[in-house]
């Protein structure tokens, strides 16, 4: 099994990139893990759309296709779903293909602040009820007060939190597998 990963932050010490990062050291076993980086993704455009996919928004939407399963970390912008992440799961959504149909979903963030991301992740849920995603329901990972958890060196430093993200991995094996079963 083969899941990707998505962080809704450009931020090169992002406390949500830096938790994907740590999962790929918490897998189960059996499973691997890359990390997609979608910051050469170019804003959404009906107009551009219509001449093609850009190369970026057509490799994304080809790994979203390819992998069994996705995980995306986000952090909370002014209560909901950064713009960056919007924009790649717009691009990725546009016909012919909807790559985000059917396939099993989990969602974390991380943030300073004391909700860890909880509207963001909600928000998101609410695209992907639109999408068809089957988004994991429990556990729910939302990583408040991250600074203290994320050291200088993008390192986890929260025992606890670190057996949340296997919890959560093992969650979505374990999802992925029941759908993958029931198709």
């Amino acid at each position: 099994m083969h899941i990707l990963g998505i962080s809704g932050s450009l931020r090169k010490h992002s406390f949500n990139t830096a938790s994907l990062r740590a999962c790929l050291d918490l897998l189960p076993a059996g499973v691997t893990m890359s990390i997609f980086d979608i910051a050469a993704i170019p804003l959404y455009n009906e107009d551009v759309r219509e001449q093609g996919f850009p190369q970026a928004v057509q490799e994304f939407r080809s790994q979203i296709a390819a992998t069994d399963a996705l995980l995306i970390a986000t952090p909370e912008y002014n209560y909901s779903i950064p713009g960056v992440l919007k924009n790649a799961i717009d691009w990725a959504s546009r016909p012919p293909e909807q790559v985000f149909d059917g396939k099993p979903i989990a969602l974390m963030g991380a943030t300073p602040g004391g909700f860890g991301t909880s509207r963001s992740q909600y928000h998101l849920r609410q695209v992907f009820v639109y999408l068809n995603g089957l988004v994991l329901n429990r556990p729910e990972v939302m990583i408040s007060a991250a600074q203290k958890k994320i050291d200088a060196n993008d390192k986890l430093t929260d025992a606890v939190l670190i057996e949340q993200l296997g919890k959560l991995l093992t969650a979505l094996t374990d999802w992925t597998n029941r759908i993958k079963t029931k198709t």
